[in-house]
């Protein structure tokens, strides 16, 4: 029997940001000859050969947003509003950290309008019925993706440290499905992303009505039974935690698409070495 593939989704966002933070703290952003700061490019490189050192995976696709604006913000604008500029020395890193992933022959997915996170969604969907998929990321809110033959794997502090999620596990410690996910942000909002939700309603109160409830449709349908205090919040933000329900959850009807054949993953050392020494990386070959 062949082994089943293993697709290494990675959100790239995810892993440059932390990258770049990780350094850009103290002030080390690692500017080559050129002029070019190239902290974020080094760390993401970093992260990226761990993890498939890690997981050995047959296939990797990296993903990326393309711009701040997506559907969310039509649906909401003040979706992310409270979430400044990127600095200015992470700016040029955005295409290079791009031009480095190709040289490493790994295909760079995105889609206007949509975020990393969808894209990952929609791909994750399509590759889970025939391989095994991991998606890379810092970021909880994939969680909601767990499914049969898709796990997550979320960045920890320093390299090479992971907390892997599988379903069986979320529904364990939380006591919902990755899918319910959706409806809990919805009621307790997200300060990161910038909505609402539900005001009054936290996180505790959320899960509680839910287990209790099943969805967040049935808890509309008997609002008769929560207290006073729950009813009358729900009933101020019925719009909402509809709208919230939307931007909580991730698209799986994004656009992208991409043949396994052309994420195979084998590295040309002499490629991928020949980019880094363009970008004047120092102890190459440590990080390979």
């Amino acid at each position: 029997m062949m082994a089943k593939n293993k697709v290494l989704l990675v959100d790239g966002m995810a892993l440059l940001f932390r990258a770049y933070y990780a350094t850009a703290m103290s002030g080390y952003f690692m500017v080559n000859s050129k002029g070019i700061p190239t902290n974020g490019i080094h760390g993401f490189v970093r992260h990226l050969i761990t993890a498939t050192n890690t997981f050995t995976p047959s296939h990797v696709v990296a993903c990326w947003d393309m711009g701040s604006h997506t559907f969310r913000n039509d649906l909401y604008p003040d979706y992310k509003a409270n979430r400044g500029a990127p600095p200015e020395e992470l700016i040029p890193q955005f295409d290079l950290v791009k031009e480095v992933t190709e040289a490493m022959d790994i295909p760079n997915i995105g889609e206007v309008g949509y975020e990393a996170d969808d894209c990952i969604g929609t791909l994750a969907n399509l590759y889970k019925n025939d391989s095994e998929v991991y998606i890379l990321t810092g970021d909880q809110d994939i969680l909601q993706l767990l499914d049969t033959n898709v796990n997550v794997v979320l960045l920890k502090k320093g390299y090479g440290n992971y907390d892997i999620y599988h379903a069986d596990r979320f529904k364990e410690e939380k006591g919902i499905t990755p899918r319910q996910m959706i409806e809990l942000k919805a009621m307790m909002g997200d300060t990161s992303d910038n909505y609402p939700g539900v005001k009054g309603i936290g996180e505790k109160t959320a899960l509680k009505l839910l287990k209790q409830h099943g969805s967040l449709e049935q808890i509309l349908e008997n609002l008769d039974s929560l207290t006073k205090a729950q009813r009358s919040k729900f009933e101020n933000d019925l719009d909402m935690v509809h709208l919230s329900r939307k931007l909580a959850e991730i698209n799986c009807e994004a656009g992208v698409s991409c043949d396994l054949n052309e994420a195979e993953f084998r590295m040309n050392r002499d490629r991928v070495m020949e980019k880094f020494q363009e970008l004047e990386f120092k102890r190459i070959d440590q990080i390979l």
